[in-house]
């Protein structure tokens, strides 16, 4: 009886990006773990450190659902790396606001992703590494963009 596991079909597409994603995620985090920062929380940081967001926005800017992202922007503000501003426009929402200590970090953690990316890009041939990211971001912004209505949906990987 072999115990080598079979090798995943070729064609199943979920399962490939299910992989990969799971693999990508799980190799950040190690290299992340260098700054003491979860990607989710480089992730929210970094698009926080873009503009003025609401709590909401960023939640939505970073595929988080409103519990995870609470969660998240607690932790972002124990650590000193975000704060919650009340918005001029609206009393009830509030503004993240980065910190100049998360504004170092995020510079940190976006070297450490930007270092893992690249490397992870070098294993495919050259002239295939743009056509890959231009494919993966234009299912992202358009098929992919967002999960169909399901009545049963699968769940998100921890920290996905």
């Amino acid at each position: 009886m072999s115990t080598e596991a079979p090798a995943p079909p070729v064609a199943d597409l979920a399962f490939l990006l299910a992989q990969t994603a799971h693999a990508l995620a799980t190799e950040l985090t190690a290299a992340l773990e260098a700054v003491e920062v979860t990607p989710r929380a480089q992730c929210v940081l970094s698009r926080a450190a873009q503009g003025e967001f609401t709590q909401s926005q960023l939640a939505d800017l970073s595929g988080l659902d409103k519990t995870t992202m609470v969660v998240t922007m607690d932790a972002l503000e124990r650590a000193g790396l975000a704060e919650r501003k009340p918005s001029p426009h609206d009393r009830r929402a509030r503004i993240i606001a980065v910190t100049p200590a998360g504004h170092a970090l995020v510079a940190q953690a976006q070297a450490i992703v930007a270092r893992v990316q690249d490397d992870v890009l070098s294993s495919l041939p050259e002239e295939q590494r743009e056509a890959f990211m231009t494919g993966l971001m234009t299912l992202a912004a358009h098929r992919l963009g967002a999960p169909s209505e399901c009545s049963n949906p699968p769940r998100r990987r921890k920290g996905a």
